[in-house]
């Protein structure tokens, strides 16, 4: 049994309304799907412990096909820097093309870059920015390997569990 495909990736947000508008002007990801839980079920199964707790949900289609599916809770909790050694997600990332131009986009938007743009030892390349809510978001150019993943990266994963990376597969 294998999976399909990435599907998405489920965030906390402090403010439906400015994550959506976010996303939208700085990335070009639209709002797709609302829905707003009722107490009985935020209490229940989100496990929210309050009198009248509420949780609006929203599905945003990133340009691909993966969706971030957004919660809007009330009450909330403050948000938590997340250690790169912690245990759990980190970031979540984005395929661009023309790297420099998109931080010289965000810089122009005032949008916080954590890092500068760097190419990595396996020739992509990389930077860091972070949203209002301070989630980590990684902007990479994968150059000609996006193309090489997308047609050969089956194949690659096959040899590769065969061979080189045998030992991470308990073979």
């Amino acid at each position: 049994m294998n999976v399909r495909s990435f599907s998405h990736v489920g965030i906390t947000v402090s403010d439906f309304n400015r994550f959506v508008r976010f996303y939208w002007e700085i990335f070009g990801c639209p709002l797709v799907g609302v829905a707003d839980t009722p107490p009985d079920r935020v209490r229940a199964f989100f496990g929210v412990d309050a009198p009248m707790p509420s949780c609006k949900i929203g599905w945003i289609r990133v340009p691909g096909g993966a969706v971030l599916e957004i919660f809007h809770f009330e009450p909330q909790l403050p948000a938590v820097n997340i250690p790169w050694n912690r245990v759990g997600q980190t970031h979540f990332s984005f395929n661009v093309r023309n790297l420099q131009k998109w931080y010289d986009f965000l810089q122009n938007k005032g949008v916080e870059c954590i890092t500068k743009p760097e190419r990595s030892p396996r020739g992509h390349s990389f930077f860091f920015v972070k949203d209002f809510d301070g989630n980590l978001i990684e902007l990479m150019d994968l150059g000609y390997m996006y193309h090489v993943l997308g047609w050969l990266g089956s194949l690659g994963g096959w040899v590769f569990r065969r061979g080189m990376y045998r030992q991470y597969y308990g073979q």
